[in-house]
């Protein structure tokens, strides 16, 4: 048998630790609550994440033609259910799957998840990405859950996960409260990221931390607030930084999301991410709010701030969703995220990431087709203080790349010394052939840059997997083979037998409300491509900040991808990619705000914010953001608009050997101009 965390002690230890801190928090949010508490509903158990991937993918079906988009998980069942009706009208098929899945959790008490799985593996041993540190050589894994609800109110859940050589407690935990504030005890995971395949700051890559969460499932005003605070304790780490050695200790990790959801089918949050604490380094409360409101002073060395005064490691992210209800309805989702700040200034993330992806739930019938793609600077999950790095019992906590990277082939799994940026990219390809059960197919590649101490090659996987249900059961096996980092090929086969209740009690109840379900698509709902030219002028700082270059103006092409959709008489929000060249580089956009308002004549208003890859010899990255107008409809479906925009400090570090060597090492890419175009929208 497998060794078993030190982790249930370590729940009493983090309630005396934490409540005290978040007395505050809880209290001021309970008083802001207590006056719509009335009105609200109970708490709501939450479905499995990355437990019961064949359920998964339908429920991350139906909440995309629900009109709900995901930000964060795991999914509240409650959210499922308010998505229900409308993909109702598009699948029934698929929302009757749901709904009977649904059911378990209707119940005073019952096993809401139980699956056991043998495997027979070959070849060298590789973290599987988001099975909550899992390894390639693992012959087995199991896991369960069940729940006793005594109140609307109150919900207690005993769950883990099991697999050779570690036993962890997901899904133990003690819920309370109501729809704008539940209160969650226990091993909660947290995915922080609408992606599917690779959050930057939280997923399921490292076992579940215990954790202290307030969030809220129910959106609050007509903004559609979302919120979600927790704090966490992370392992144990032998390598703290205190003045000039190591100390012992268990890093606390305390993490925030808020987002809003204006508008149907488009939400847009951000989110932080604060690991520290332990043996003696700050972790007041009055330290954590310091470093939360400025991060730039409190969580950056310098001349005022030694080390032992550094707060700790933070990470940050901007994300957001969008939902395209046309007749081939599709999820667009991204997440700009940095390890640090840059610059100095708080509102800008240094060393960051971009991911993208998009997700088509319904393609021919019988497909559902999801693309991801994640690239990444260098240093994300490495620190100076917390030099184990942002991990728990080995595993980054975030995106599993960081698993995929080591000083040396000898390495344990999760040492991630090798601070080296890289890229990503995920395709996954289900489909339901007319003899019953699902099939997918999914393919993760990997390739690290080459500057750092170790030589990579490219990380394959392949992951194809039947499931079907059976006597009450669900059951069928997987294949994930590939070839790691350093050339190693691995194989692992697998069966597995899952719970599968057969008990009903939704359907009636949500069948009758088709009638008033929205029709199958928008016809409001418009994709678009557009062409023209931008002229820019470029500042470059390579150096100390007093050497600025202002560059000449540069002219050249201009081309973008998007899809919109009107929320409102006069107001449309979308999605867009652009692409320009600039000084002979390309430059690559992708909106993370794209807001249009469109007048009572032909003219049209739009502000927008994204986030910018310059193509340098490692690439650059940072914000851009500006204004523009449109006049609508020149010619059926044509457009000619205009916009001034502005690229806040792309940055890219010094990294190879033809870089400046300076002691500041980074440099930044300032550009602004305009760009004129034409597009036509069908």
């Amino acid at each position: 048998m497998g060794t078993t965390h030190d982790c249930l002690p370590n729940v009493a230890e983090l309630i005396a630790d934490v409540i005290r801190k978040v007395a505050t928090i809880s209290s001021g949010l309970l008083l802001a609550s207590v006056h719509v508490a009335i009105q609200a509903r109970g708490v709501s158990p939450y479905l499995p994440l990355n437990l019961e991937p064949e359920i998964e993918s339908q429920i991350e079906r139906v909440l995309i033609l629900g009109d709900k988009p995901v930000m964060t998980r795991p999914i509240p069942a409650a959210r499922v259910l308010e998505a229900l009706p409308k993909a109702c009208s598009k699948d029934p098929v698929l929302c009757h799957r749901v709904q009977r899945y649904l059911a378990r959790y209707t119940h005073g008490s019952g096993i809401t998840h139980a699956s056991i799985e043998g495997a027979v593996t070959s070849g060298s041993k590789v973290t599987l990405p988001n099975d909550y540190g899992m390894g390639s050589r693992s012959k087995y894994q199991a896991s369960a859950t069940a729940y006793v609800q005594p109140s609307d109110y109150l919900i207690a859940d005993i769950g883990a996960v099991v697999y050779q050589g570690k036993t962890d407690y997901t899904g133990t935990m003690l819920s309370l409260g109501f729809s704008y504030l539940q209160v969650d005890l226990g091993f909660r995971p947290h995915w922080l990221s609408p992606m599917t395949d690779s959050s930057m700051l939280m997923s399921t890559e490292a076992a579940t931390m215990p954790s202290l969460t307030l969030s809220n499932y129910e959106p609050i005003s007509p903004l559609g607030i979302q919120y979600e605070l927790f704090l966490a304790r992370m392992s144990k780490s032998d390598h703290i930084l205190k003045g000039d050695k190591y100390v012992s200790g268990n890093p606390r990790l305390a993490g925030v999301h808020l987002g809003i959801e204006p508008a149907s089918g488009w939400t847009f949050g951000v989110n932080r991410l604060l690991q520290y604490g332990g043996d003696g380094r700050p972790s007041g409360l009055k330290d954590l709010f310091k470093a939360f409101f400025n991060p730039s002073k409190y969580d950056n060395t310098s001349s005022d701030l030694t080390t032992d005064q550094s707060f700790g490691n933070e990470q940050a992210s901007i994300t957001t969703s969008f939902l395209f209800p046309g007749k081939v309805p599709f999820s667009v989702y991204a997440e700009y995220a940095g390890e640090d700040t840059s610059r100095g200034r708080s509102y800008l993330l240094g060393n960051s990431s971009l991911s993208v992806g998009i997700h088509f739930p319904q393609l021919w019938k019988r497909f559902d087709l999801t693309v991801e793609a994640t690239e990444w600077q260098n240093q994300w999950y490495n620190h100076f203080i917390y030099q184990d790095g942002m991990v728990n019992y080995g595993h980054v906590t975030g995106n599993w790349f960081g698993d995929q990277r080591f000083y040396n082939p000898g390495a344990s799994d999760g040492v991630i010394d090798d601070a080296v940026g890289g890229n990503s990219q995920m395709v996954k390809l289900g489909y339901e052939p007319p003899f019953g059960g699902l099939f997918e197919l999914r393919y993760r590649t990997l390739q690290n840059q080459q500057y750092g101490v170790s030589h990579y090659q490219r990380f394959n996987d392949i992951t194809f997997g039947y499931s079907r249900p059976w006597n009450g059961m669900e059951v069928g096996g997987t294949v994930d083979t590939g070839k790691d980092v350093f050339g190693g090929n691995y194989t692992r086969v697998a069966g597995f037998i899952r719970y599968d209740d057969s008990r009903g009690g939704l359907g009636g109840l949500l069948m009758h409300d088709l009638s008033d379900s929205s029709p199958a698509s928008d016809p409001t709902a418009q994709l678009f491509v557009e062409v023209g030219a931008h002229s820019f002028t470029s500042r470059i700082d390579l150096t100390d900040g007093a050497d600025k270059t202002t560059g000449a103006r540069a002219t050249g092409a201009h081309a973008a991808i998007g899809a919109r959709r009107a929320v409102s008489e006069h107001n449309d929000v979308g999605a867009r990619f652009e692409f320009d060249n600039v000084n002979g580089h390309s430059l690559v956009g992708a909106r993370l705000l794209d807001y249009r308002y469109r007048l009572n004549w032909p003219v049209a208003f739009g502000v927008f914010l994204g986030a910018a890859r310059y193509d340098l010899a490692t690439p650059a990255y940072g914000v851009y953001y500006g204004v523009g107008l449109q006049w609508l409809n020149v010619l059926p479906g044509w457009d000619i608009g205009a916009d001034v925009r502005y690229y806040n400090s792309i940055a890219r570090d010094h990294l190879l050997p033809s870089d400046p060597q300076t002691p500041r090492p980074d440099s930044f890419y300032d550009f602004s101009g305009a760009t004129v175009s034409i597009s036509y929208h069908f």
